[in-house]
């Protein structure tokens, strides 16, 4: 292999804690049919890579080892496979790859789009798994439309930062929880009230409530059944909602399904992003060779908006 066909990346050999991740120079990748190589700038880190790389999901979802994580990206296109039409070499991109935690990684034309003009690849990077899973839940599943109520549950994190300010962008009365340090945050990204669920059971503080999306789930999940109104709905992207109660208190329930092309979706983000009506939230910045540090932070569960990985300039 030359240094031309090798790139760093990081990766794991085992499951294990984030200490298992280790950079190294690895056989770069090519584009399929379909596809584009993608030159990464920035990489999303999300709870998926940290439950993959510890073994959480290796019943259902094993990886081959060793694996590179990563989903979110951002970047621009160094090569185009066979077939690919409506996107070239050196265009700016962002969207869905595949083992983004490297200088480069491939993506399916599908799953990626086109950066709007006056968008920054660091604002662009965490949109596909926190954006997408927001649009799922606020405007495809939960159909939200002006002057609803609307709960978002755990509105500081990556996806219900961004889900709160989609509700005010379509003009619903927002009411989101947050723990104490975070609720004048959520307050400024639209939320007409922010329940501090240190202090305050949410079932208490809130009633007649059109949909309430969770992403949190758990406990959260069964303390939100209360607060729909009779019809409401309430999404989740975090398991599957028990019909037989939604059923039981009139209601519907539904889980956000990740459809397999995302680029449309991606294009109304990064519109949004450029008027100013969305304003994605990083919690903390990382390098490559940071990743281990990354997935630790993310392991937490606290903060506020994603965390990226900075791979190139």
């Amino acid at each position: 292999m030359t240094n031309e066909t090798l790139m760093r990346a990081a990766r794991f050999h085992d499951y294990g804690p984030p200490s298992v991740l280790v950079v190294e120079s690895v056989q770069r990748p090519d584009p399929e049919a379909g596809e584009v190589l993608v030159r990464v700038h920035f990489a999303g880190v999300n709870p998926i890579d940290w439950k993959l790389r510890a073994g959480y999901l290796k019943q259902f979802m094993p990886v081959p080892l060793p694996a590179i994580p990563g989903l979110d990206v951002s970047g621009t296109v160094e090569a185009v496979g066979e077939g690919v039409s409506g996107f070239a070499v050196g265009d700016r991109v962002f969207g869905r790859g595949a083992s983004t935690y490297a200088e480069f990684a491939v993506a399916p034309i599908t799953t990626i789009a086109h950066m709007p003009d006056g968008v920054s690849f660091e604002q662009a990077a965490p949109l596909h798994v926190g954006g997408v899973t927001a649009w799922l839940g606020v405007v495809d599943s939960g159909h939200v439309e002006a002057g609803q109520r609307l709960l978002v549950q755990g509105g500081a994190g990556g996806v219900g930062s961004i889900a709160v300010q989609l509700g005010h962008w379509k003009g619903a009365d927002v009411i989101a929880t947050a723990s104490t340090a975070n609720v004048d945050f959520v307050r400024s990204l639209g939320a007409g009230e922010v329940i501090d669920y240190t202090s305050v059971n949410v079932e208490d503080a809130v009633h007649d409530v059109d949909v309430v999306f969770d992403t949190v789930g758990g406990e959260v999940t069964a303390h939100s059944w209360s607060v729909l109104k009779p019809g409401g709905i309430l999404v989740t992207c975090v398991g599957v909602p028990d019909a037989e109660t939604a059923a039981a208190r009139g209601v519907r329930a539904e889980a956000t399904r990740r459809p397999t092309e995302t680029r449309s979706i991606l294009e109304e983000l990064g519109k949004l992003v450029a008027s100013g009506d969305l304003k994605p939230e990083i919690q903390q910045v990382f390098s490559l060779d940071d990743a281990a540090l990354a997935q630790a932070a993310s392991e937490t569960g606290h903060g506020r908006g994603r965390i990226l990985l900075k791979v190139a300039e």
